[in-house]
């Protein structure tokens, strides 16, 4: 299997807190991870009909068939489950790792965790492979961003013998369709929604008025929010807030949209070749897509908050992407360019500028690094790892 780089962090954690969860979308590597990293662990999948029906109908012994530790797939198919682990840890609190637990759910995992095992769990999320695992197998530098574009970053694109990407996501997004929304959500027309996440694939990394999405999917802004919110949830999309300097604004402006998988957007785009790719008008939202989700991901597995921005003003001037780590502020401008241009520098100089806490502006795009040129560092996006 390709190593992780939250594998480090989900041991520490079973050895601090009863009960480690880690959540994210369906097939990002959960399973595996959690397997490989308590191989001793007994195991059981809560979508095994059987197994569920067991720790519905008699959680005793369910508990006495997979005795602790264990692992518990997809917990949040049966939400009640937690309050008998609540039980059990608490008889016990001097003992860690007894639990761990993974959902693809986060309405569901959260929320009943939150009630049921607060104080009591730590929590991962885990998105699908980053460039730098990749690196670390050697994977990386064979593919082109638009390759990257394409394929995307779940782990079975990068087994031996997998689907190909437009066959995996198709796959994919009747799986997430079928099984999780009709659970989720009353949906009465797949076709709308399917039609809504096919226009939000085509505003990626721009403010989305859901107001005049309306018209075009034939549902009211109510429901699309209600639609979104459930997206976000399942770690489909992604929205990335704007920043202010004044906090008591950040409510009254709306933030970017990005999807968690870029390959899954370029499905719903028909992008299905590098020439497609190379040659699609949204080629540059794409990658600047590719770039943030990249960044997040790298957060999340560090086991941080993702403290991720951006920026626009009234006046024009527009950062990417903000990274805030404590009091400091670190901007980047992304493009697909392969050739530096002192014109890419002008907005992240301008908040460096204004910011007292802002350092380092960096421009991330396809060609060389250069540590210094016209005022900022250029990085070329598979070096991403070194920020």
């Amino acid at each position: 299997m390709i190593h992780r780089d939250i594998f480090n962090k989900l041991l520490g954690l079973a050895n601090q807190v009863p009960v480690v969860t880690v959540i994210g979308p369906r097939q990002s590597g959960k399973t595996t991870l959690v397997k490989h990293c308590f191989p001793e662990y007994n195991y059981v999948n809560l979508e095994d009909p059987v197994h569920r029906m067991l720790a519905k109908e008699d959680y005793r012994g369910f508990f006495e068939t997979y005795k602790e530790p264990v692992i518990i797939d997809e917990v949040q198919r049966v939400p009640e489950l937690l309050s008998a682990i609540q039980v059990m840890v608490d008889k016990d609190r001097g003992k860690n790792g007894r639990f761990i637990l993974t959902g693809s759910h986060q309405p569901r995992s959260q929320r009943g965790i939150a009630q049921s095992l607060a104080g009591r769990t730590s929590m991962l999320t885990l998105l699908p492979l980053s460039m730098n695992e990749l690196e670390e197998e050697g994977l990386l530098e064979e593919l082109s961003a638009d390759t990257l574009l394409i394929k995307g970053f779940m782990p079975e694109l990068y087994r031996e013998g997998s689907r190909e990407p437009v066959v995996y996501y198709r796959d994919y997004l009747n799986t997430y369709v079928e099984k999780d929304l009709r659970e989720m959500l009353e949906i009465k027309n797949l076709d709308k929604f399917l039609r809504f996440l096919m226009l939000l694939a085509g505003r990626v990394g721009q403010v989305v008025s859901l107001s005049a999405m309306s018209g075009e999917v034939g549902g009211s802004s109510t429901t699309l929010s209600e639609w979104l919110s459930v997206l976000e949830a399942s770690y489909i999309v992604y929205r990335l807030k704007p920043y202010f300097s004044n906090i008591t604004k950040q409510h009254i402006k709306s933030p970017k949209l990005y999807f968690t998988e870029i390959g899954l957007a370029s499905y719903l785009l028909g992008i299905e070749t590098e020439n497609q790719a190379n040659r699609d008008p949204l080629r540059g939202n794409l990658f600047e897509n590719l770039i943030v989700s990249e960044v997040l991901k790298s957060r999340l597995n560090a086991n941080q908050n993702p403290n991720l921005y951006y920026m626009r003003t009234a006046k024009g001037v527009e950062v990417d992407l903000i990274v805030k780590k404590e009091e400091n502020l670190y901007p980047f401008e992304i493009k697909t360019s392969m050739t530096p241009h002192k014109s890419f520098s002008r907005h992240v100089l301008s908040f460096v500028e204004a910011e007292e806490h802002a350092l380092k502006p960096r421009i991330i795009y396809t060609g060389q690094s250069y540590p210094q040129f016209h005022g900022v560092e250029y990085v070329n996006y598979k070096e991403l790892r070194n920020l």
